[in-house]
């Protein structure tokens, strides 16, 4: 029986179209919860920005994994887990910005600051209807709490910046940037600590996803399913491949399963 239920936010509850939660999915979730069943949200976006531009604030969401799985809290926003990058790593990606030209957001847990915003950041945060980060400097982050990275760089520039981040990693959903968040992290451990807090099994847990910062999450849960505008190697590791975000995907996939 399933118990809690775990969405990504662009590409799966909101469209990238509309930028809109299509109706077909607030009706769903709202029978879910009238069942009884948790829905947490699971995304990469910072708490502040969730409902920037969309109407996700439409869902009376039980609890929030936020920052890629980094900064997660319940509802009263009790703080479950949280896991931040090192200093070292801070320090190491600051000198290394010194030499190489890029833009890179840094995301605290109030807000979020970037070095410098060009086109491409522009166009990015545009497709998914997110306001621009304020530009500040970023040596402030020497002395903040740091918990996600978003380098705008493309895949061969990334091998050489992750060498400076030892201790850190990187999933991407865009060929315009990547989400660096600290070794062994991942929406996956986040939705395993909310297991161990609400002592849900495996099989009690279904999410999700269509970028490939929610592979894990989808592996984690008892069923992972993968919405039909996913990624191709999202798809693969799914229990199940559903309908795109604009064609009911979540409410198909939920009717599948007998869910709702």
């Amino acid at each position: 029986m399933i118990k809690a239920v775990f969405f990504d936010v662009d590409g799966t509850l909101v469209s990238f179209k509309t930028h809109q939660v299509p109706q077909s999915t607030l009706e769903a979730i709202k029978e879910l919860q009238a069942k009884g069943i948790k829905v947490f949200v699971a995304t990469g976006r910072h708490p502040s920005i969730l409902s920037e531009g969309n109407n996700v604030h439409e869902i009376d969401f039980d609890g929030f994994v936020t920052l890629n799985g980094q900064y997660c809290f319940t509802k009263d926003r009790e703080i479950i887990y949280e896991n931040n990058i090192c200093k070292e790593d801070i320090v190491s990606l600051l000198e290394f910005m010194k030499e190489n030209k890029f833009p890179c957001a840094f995301v605290e847990d109030k807000d979020t600051y970037i070095n410098y915003i060009d086109d491409v950041v522009e166009n990015l945060l545009k497709s998914v209807n997110v306001p621009l980060p304020p530009v500040e400097n970023i040596e402030r982050a020497i002395n903040g709490k740091v918990f996600q990275l978003n380098p705008y760089v493309n895949v061969e520039f990334q091998e050489k910046l992750m060498k400076v981040l030892p201790n850190c990693e990187a999933t991407r959903w865009s060929p315009a940037f990547i989400d660096v968040i600290p070794a062994g992290g991942g929406k996956h451990v986040a939705i395993e600590k909310i297991m161990e807090y609400y002592g849900y099994k495996k099989d009690e847990i279904m999410a999700f996803g269509d970028g490939g910062n929610d592979k894990t999450m989808l592996m984690t849960a008892g069923i992972g399913v993968a919405m039909g505008n996913a990624n191709e190697d999202v798809k693969e590791i799914a229990n199940y491949v559903t309908t795109s975000v604009d064609e009911n995907g979540v409410l198909n996939a939920l009717k599948y399963f007998n869910i709702i």
